[in-house]
């Protein structure tokens, strides 16, 4: 977001006592986080010669990556690329039956634009079953495709997946286009669809070209939808945030001094500044963050290392803690 000297300085002080940590010392971006009862799993896009990355932590603190462990390996279902498989930002969710169910994108063989799938497991850890369906979840590959699905299970059970329309795929026709965080019901499965998709938020002058990477969390009363803007390769990637009593909306975007949570320069004396934070994911009892930024502190070249900071939600806020 477009940011004045004096905000920006606002932000960062409000930040600089935050505990935040750096987990793990390679690439995993658009990181993800379920707790099973006993253990947190992170997943995170390709990389480090597997399709789905997986780490594991006992105490949200302490982090290990599954090297060579492929929570996705396939196969996939026929309307994935059969070539250069690439996943984006896995994302699972605990059933109430101790199951298990990842989202994820994958580019749609086709248009060559990326689609929502999904996939189980009796397992956190996996492998996940992308077999489990051969339908997408959300696949408008007319707009740019679609990327970035988080699923959210409410207080009523009823499990939602939220996901970005990948409008600026397309922007090199010369048009900025749109960039909307839809939410998708799903049947008590995880699996299957219910109903047309709705649009929550779009894009607006102070976000730049694009928002992208949301994740929901409710904590006493009020829904809350995290995203970040701009593009991901530039400092100016931040995350912020949005607020509703309802999941469906209509949602409003919290403004400064409260927002965006993320820019570049905050960080702690743990992690030191950060370089382009983003593709935040909350943890279901709403008091964990996790989220990726520049592993090397100034640019995308070395990758983007998972982060993390634990939260605190009051009165449409969230602040790092």
């Amino acid at each position: 977001m477009l940011r004045s000297t004096s905000l920006l300085a606002t932000i960062l002080c409000s930040g600089a006592s935050a505990h935040i940590y750096r987990v793990l010392d390679s690439s995993f971006p658009d990181p993800s986080v379920v707790y099973t009862g006993s253990e947190y799993y992170a997943f995170g896009t390709t990389g480090n010669g597997v399709y789905a990355q997986v780490a594991t932590s006992p105490d949200f603190t302490n982090w290990t990556l599954l090297e060579d462990f492929d929570a996705l390996p396939g196969p996939y279902p026929d309307w994935v690329s059969d070539s250069a498989v690439v996943l984006w930002a896995p994302d699972v969710i605990k059933m109430a039956d101790g199951s298990y169910v990842m989202y994820y994108s994958a580019k749609e063989k086709t248009s060559g634009k990326h689609c929502v799938g999904v996939a189980t497991s009796s397992t956190a850890k996996g492998p996940y079953d992308a077999t489990v369906s051969n339908d997408s979840i959300a696949c408008p590959t007319s707009q740019g495709g679609a990327i970035d699905p988080d699923g959210f299970i409410d207080t009523d059970g009823t499990i939602y997946v939220t996901y970005k329309i990948d409008g600026n795929s397309m922007d090199g026709d010369g048009t900025t286009h749109s960039t909307p965080i839809m939410l998708q019901k799903m049947h008590s499965d995880g699996v299957q669809v219910d109903g047309d998709p709705i649009q929550l938020l779009d894009r607006d002058d102070n976000d730049g070209p694009l928002i992208e990477a949301p994740s929901v969390l409710y904590y006493d009363g009020i829904y809350y939808l995290s995203f970040s803007s701009n593009y991901y390769n530039t400092e100016k990637y931040d995350t912020s945030y949005a607020y509703a009593t309802s999941i469906t909306g209509p949602w409003a975007k919290q403004h400064a001094p409260h927002a965006p949570l993320l820019v570049t320069g905050t960080g702690s004396k743990n992690a030191g500044k950060l370089s382009a934070p983003g593709g935040s994911d909350f943890s279901a009892d709403g008091k964990k963050v996790v989220f990726h930024a520049n592993l090397n502190g100034k640019d995308g070249k070395d990758g983007r290392a998972m982060f993390v900071s634990n939260i605190t939600v009051s009165d449409n806020i969230i602040s790092l803690a």
